[in-house]
């Protein structure tokens, strides 16, 4: 079951009380407050892992909570303080505030961490409050409340190159054929019901992740269809691939229904450099040329039969450079946001 958006409720540990309490040791009876401070409450955090792809275990535990401090003893000793709970999500997880729709971070890669809530302190013992002219102080102090609250986590998958086309213009079938992944395929309209991912592997040990989403039809910017719900898992690719089939009566017009269902959506995703496959290549016949599309803003231009094995390897290699391409271009913006981080 694919989960990519979950409520959850997270709360941090409160801190321990500090002890009000009075040394006592044989030929020293009055040896003066000794009363430790308490251990701070744990905090919660999200940690980015590789080995996760959906948020699925928060559909089925909503609720984490930390453990609160221990409350300081005498001879000054102060309280353990409780362990921070890290909840695992998988990268390309971006958590929100509930209630108040504030972006509290992203989970962009493996090993990231954010903390979400924040645990209490520990309050402070008697003998901190011991002066020259207050001597015996029997005051102390509670710890303090741990931070709670309710936080929507939505999973943006992170792939190379993402397939955007209609139902039914093959994205699943040149998915399987490129890639190990096996999504379900059939002759029906949105039999895609859900993201799938693949690994695409090329000689040499080159390789890069293909995702392919729910068909895209008009109005899916306004909820129609299954698009507004997954368009977001394209918005973390490198590159685009518009799949337009050649059986379809207009192509062109294809291919601009898309582009501008993806414009509405996202600007920012409509910018991104982009490739258009002409699929069902094998529909055509023998010797029929290849219909002509305007797409004065494509990179390229590439036709391909999933099912008869046309032009696989010349779009496996023409996607890998092009992701190349743009990892290239995004490498100086990267390395400038790290510098800016630390």
């Amino acid at each position: 079951m694919f989960i990519d958006r979950a409520v959850v409720r997270v709360t941090a540990g409160t801190g321990g009380s500090g002890a009000s309490s009075f040394a006592r040791f044989k030929y020293k009876p009055k040896g003066g407050p000794d009363g430790g401070d308490g251990g701070s409450g744990g905090s919660v955090y999200l940690r980015g892992d590789a080995n996760l792809a959906t948020l699925l275990d928060y559909r089925y535990r909503n609720a984490w909570k930390a453990e609160r401090g221990e409350h300081g003893r005498g001879k000054t000793q102060t309280g353990a303080s409780s362990a921070d709970v890290y909840l695992p999500v998988p990268p390309g997880t971006i958590v929100r505030d509930a209630e108040t729709g504030e972006t509290l971070g992203e989970v962009l890669h493996a090993g990231d961490t954010i903390r979400v809530a924040t645990g209490g302190r520990g309050g402070r013992g008697n003998a901190r409050f011991a002066t020259s002219t207050h001597q015996a102080p029997r005051e102390w102090e509670p710890g303090e409340e741990g931070e709670s609250r309710s936080i929507e986590l939505v999973l943006k998958l992170i792939a190379d190159v993402g397939l955007v086309g209609e139902p039914n213009a093959g994205k699943s079938t040149l998915l399987s054929v490129l890639s190990a992944a096996r999504p379900k395929i059939a002759d029906y309209p949105f039999t895609t019901l859900e993201p799938n991912l693949g690994v695409v592997g090329l000689s040499g040990h080159r390789s890069f992740v293909l995702a392919d989403i729910p068909g895209i039809i008009e109005g899916a910017h306004q909820g129609k269809g299954l698009g507004l719900r997954f368009l977001q898992h394209v918005e973390r690719t490198r590159v685009l691939a518009y799949l337009v089939p050649l059986d379809s009566p207009d192509p062109d017009l294809v291919y601009q229904g898309l582009r501008h269902e993806i414009a509405v959506y996202s600007e920012a995703l409509a910018a991104k450099p982009h490739v258009v496959l002409l699929t069902k290549r094998d529909l055509l016949a023998a010797g029929d040329p290849i219909p002509t599309l305007a797409a004065p803003d494509a990179a390229g231009i590439l036709a391909v039969s999933s099912v008869a094995g046309t032009g696989l390897e010349e779009v496996k290699e023409y996607l890998w450079k092009f992701v190349a391409e743009a990892k290239a271009q995004d490498a100086p913006v990267e390395a400038w946001q790290r510098e800016e981080e630390t």
